[in-house]
């Protein structure tokens, strides 16, 4: 049966993306942001799983905003790279697992939530940076395969946060439910706190997101029940992307290790964090009937 040993929430900042791609990572802008996460990328690189399941928002780039579903998984075997500003990042392509796609849309759709399924899907900085926050060089293939995972983060109304975490619930129990011996870490991506447009363009709430990454360890009900309207008079219209951390929180269970955080104002104009957790006891390895 398939585990959960590992989550990753981490923002997608576009830029992080750039300064990898172009050989900033020791300028002294970015310097402190990348030795940050250090540390994590070790211990992730010595815990590899054999699939990575991103939690993340498509930017206008897959899906226009004629129609956005409110969550969907990617069924296909890969997924070409895509992306506004900088252009499609100089990174592998990425690799899909059908089978465990088809098999998390089934679970989920029979646990009551209403999964889109996209059997081609172009995936951008959302998805691409968490992976090369992950594993920075890559070579010519990415060292596990993908299952993407898309949250409507963009427009009104979004999912509220106790569904993503409701849903973290539910795609950890089918996750577990899967019957090969398969190694699974979930990525929760997006946010801090931004606001890219409007009278509070560049807003930044250190307050509001150290707390968050207090909370969610040991607390994520605290932050499952603020409203949509409370994330985004806090962390601003885009940090609203930290509900989809609590997708990834839902699925690691109740029994979990910190292995490493960081937290860096700015990066581009955001806040940009990371928060590793392991998977201990029985959450790793509890069954869907549990």
């Amino acid at each position: 049966m398939a585990e959960v040993i590992w989550g990753l929430a981490t923002s997608h900042v576009p830029a992080i993306g750039a300064a990898m791609d172009n050989g900033k990572t020791e300028d002294a802008y970015w310097k402190p942001l990348f030795d940050g996460y250090a540390p994590a990328r070790a211990w992730m690189a010595e815990h590899r799983p054999d699939v990575a399941v991103i939690v993340y928002n498509d930017h206008a780039n897959a899906v226009d905003l004629d129609l956005i579903p409110t969550f969907g998984i990617g069924t296909a075997e890969s997924y070409e790279i895509a992306d506004e500003g900088w252009g499609p990042r100089p990174v592998p392509p990425v690799i899909g697992d059908p089978e465990l796609s088809e098999h998390l849309v089934r679970e989920l759709v029979d646990g009551g939530f209403d999964i889109a399924t996209f059997n081609r899907l172009k995936v951008d900085h959302g998805l691409t940076v968490p992976l090369s926050v992950y594993c920075p060089e890559p070579g010519d293939a990415w060292p596990c395969k993908v299952v993407p995972l898309l949250v409507n983060v963009l427009q009104y109304p979004q999912p509220t946060a106790a569904r993503c975490l409701a849903l973290g619930e539910a795609l950890g129990r089918a996750i577990r439910s899967y019957p090969k011996d398969i190694k699974v870490a979930v990525f929760g991506t997006g946010g801090m706190s931004h606001q890219l447009a409007g009278a509070r363009a560049g807003l930044i709430n250190q307050r509001f997101d150290r707390m968050f990454l207090e909370k969610i360890e040991h607390d994520p009900q605290a932050l499952a029940a603020l409203s949509r309207e409370e994330y985004m008079e806090q962390a601003g219209t885009e940090g609203l992307e930290l509900i989809m951390w609590l997708v990834m929180r839902g699925a690691l269970g109740d029994d979990i290790v910190r292995i490493h955080d960081t937290y860096h104002v700015p990066a581009s104009n955001t806040a940009a964090a990371l928060a590793l957790f392991e998977v201990t006891g029985a959450s790793r390895t509890a069954r869907a009937a549990a």
